[in-house]
């Protein structure tokens, strides 16, 4: 099996500006469908990025209720101007960095990979594909045993297909760090699999550059 942009396999969310701004106008204002819609548009990407930024289905669920919670809380505060994509993953991002403080966890750490998402979830990204394969597995626990630094640069970048720029504001790095982050991270992916496994890591590639 092999990933590329023509595959669908990218986990994005379809909203033109024009849009986003108006629905950041709604949040400010404290429009419950607002709210509604957000979750609609976003729920499904952050909890791809939490559940593989922790390796746990419970920790992630955790994580990503935390993360709406602070946007209910934050809402009204909002720049007018405000990117929601990339400022619920900053987000996400955050409150995942709390509870590895908090819980000293280690970036080492590796849960059970299979069945890690929930039944309904609405936009499939490319490793749910893969691990339904025992290549597609090999993959996954490769991809779980990465520092976290290396796995969130690849699902921002890779998974989510968003911009270097706008994946070094989520993690606070210059665009320079983030690229030589991607490129590190797939380069100790290539390491951790076998020549079985090409097409997945040249796809990879294909998608990172």
């Amino acid at each position: 099996m092999t990933l590329s942009r023509s595959d669908g396999f990218r986990v994005m969310t379809t909203m033109d500006r024009e849009s986003e701004l108006e629905l950041v106008g709604r949040l400010r204002a404290g429009d419950p469908d607002a709210f509604d819609a957000a979750h609609h548009a976003f729920n499904g990407r952050l909890y791809n990025f939490l559940a593989r930024l922790s390796n746990r289905r419970d920790v992630a669920e955790d994580l990503l209720e935390e993360t709406w919670l602070r946007l209910v809380k934050h809402a009204h505060r909002l720049r007018p101007d405000t990117r929601l994509g990339p400022w619920l993953f900053t987000v996400a991002r955050r409150v995942h960095a709390s509870y590895c403080r908090s819980r000293i966890l280690e970036d080492s750490h590796a849960g059970d990979l299979i069945g890690l998402w929930p039944n309904g979830r609405p936009l499939p990204s490319p490793f749910d594909a893969l691990e339904a394969s025992e290549t597609g597995r090999r993959v996954a626990r490769a991809f779980a045993s990465l520092p976290v630094a290396y796995r969130e640069a690849l699902l921002l970048v890779a998974i989510e297909g968003l911009k270097c720029a706008d994946a070094a504001d989520i993690c606070d790095v210059s665009a320079e760090a983030m690229r030589q982050r991607v490129s590190r991270a797939r380069a100790l992916l290539a390491r951790r699999l076998t020549d079985a496994d090409a097409p997945i890591l040249a796809s990879l590639k294909e998608i990172t550059t």
